[in-house]
């Protein structure tokens, strides 16, 4: 194992361990590393050595940013053609990057998400689908791709239309981050663990012979107050509409200065990606699965990947980073059902899961 690597693979006693390792980028991950990781997991899995997997991130800032989205900026818009984008290096990422995520989804042992710190977009494909999910004080996390163009995928869009009421669709519209109790309360996480606390909680996973569940009760507490559920009252009556300009409409109506605040976060996203976004969230239902959304997250990526919403908005936020994205067409108003339904529609080369469900 170099140090060097994208993903450090080990064993450590009974633990087999994946520790994202890009921090300069809070380890915004890359098709070699979901490749790498997915390998690994497979191979734990047949290993009678290894009782559970533990996935942390190197670095102070956090697990995981999201996906290495200067990479899919030069993919994006560079051709209007749904095969070549299908075969772009995003592309493939996407396809393998969600079937991982399927894949964590059903794992047979204890895949241990480390929660720490910043985790959002891709970050949250690699743990909130896991069976044992640990947050911190210090967890920032959130779904932005509104803000860049773009829709909440790696099965994000089933995490969020799962969370209670409407604050699932709050988050993905307004792309605000949320804390470790906050994602417990939504159903993003399962444990809360004190930041100090990691390294003791670390070793007494990999060092001692207790059961994996009981270390896990040992070092984790109950979470503070869940800040977002006192915000819960006006989400849910806002948020429920079917349409973002309805939406809005109603968040600019009431008296409560947060509700007001948020109409204009959400009208400052790319009005296609809240539009699409909010399509996306309303179409599951309590019987569609994690491998359902996500077959329906793939088409709306590489539909994103030929429109020229993606490049723009990366391009603003990343690229130049004069954050004054030009959006087309500019307001919720202006945006064309059709082109809406358009991004869902299939595609050549559709997504197969391998995990034994298809869509």
């Amino acid at each position: 194992m170099s140090d060097e690597s994208n993903v450090l693979v080990r064993t450590e006693g009974r633990i087999g361990r994946l520790t994202l390792n890009r921090p300069k980028a809070i380890n915004a991950l890359t098709h070699d590393m979901v490749v790498d990781i997915h390998a690994a997991l497979e191979k734990w899995a047949d290993d009678d050595a290894v009782e559970a997997v533990l996935l942390d991130g190197a670095g102070e800032r956090g697990l995981c940013a999201g996906g290495d989205i200067v990479a899919i900026h030069r993919d994006a818009s560079v051709s209007d053609d749904l095969e070549q984008a299908l075969a772009t290096p995003s592309g493939v990422f996407w396809r393998d990057e969600y079937i991982l995520n399927a894949y964590i989804s059903h794992y047979p042992k204890p895949y241990i998400a480390l929660m720490d710190g910043i985790v959002m977009g891709g970050g949250v494909g690699v743990s909130a689908h896991a069976n044992t999910r640990i947050v911190t004080d210090r967890t920032r996390m959130a779904m932005p791709e509104v803000g860049i163009g773009f829709s909440p995928d790696v099965g994000g869009t089933h995490l969020l239309a799962n969370a209670p009421g409407e604050l699932g669709t709050y988050l993905a519209l307004t792309a605000a981050n949320i804390n470790g109790a906050d994602a417990i309360a939504i159903g993003f996480a399962d444990h809360y663990l004190p930041a100090d606390q990691i390294p003791a909680f670390v070793e007494a996973l990999t060092g001692s012979a207790a059961a994996v569940s009981d270390v896990i009760a040992d070092f984790t507490i109950a979470p503070p107050e869940a800040e977002l559920l006192a915000k819960q009252h006006w989400i849910d009556e806002a948020f429920a509409f079917d349409t973002a300009v309805q939406i809005v409409e109603h968040l600019r109506g009431r008296d409560d200065p947060d509700a007001r605040a948020a109409a204009d976060v959400v009208a400052a996203k790319s009005p296609t990606s809240v539009e699409v976004t909010l399509r996306s969230l309303r179409s599951i239902t309590p019987d569609t699965t994690l491998e359902s959304a996500l077959q329906n997250e793939f088409r709306v990526s590489i539909h994103f990947l030929v429109h020229p919403e993606l490049a723009e908005g990366i391009r603003a936020q990343v690229i130049d980073k004069d954050r004054q994205p030009k959006w087309s067409p500019p307001t919720l108003s202006d945006v064309d059902p059709a082109v809406v339904e358009g991004f869902f529609a299939p595609l050549p080369d559709d997504l197969t899961l391998t995990n034994g469900a298809q869509s």
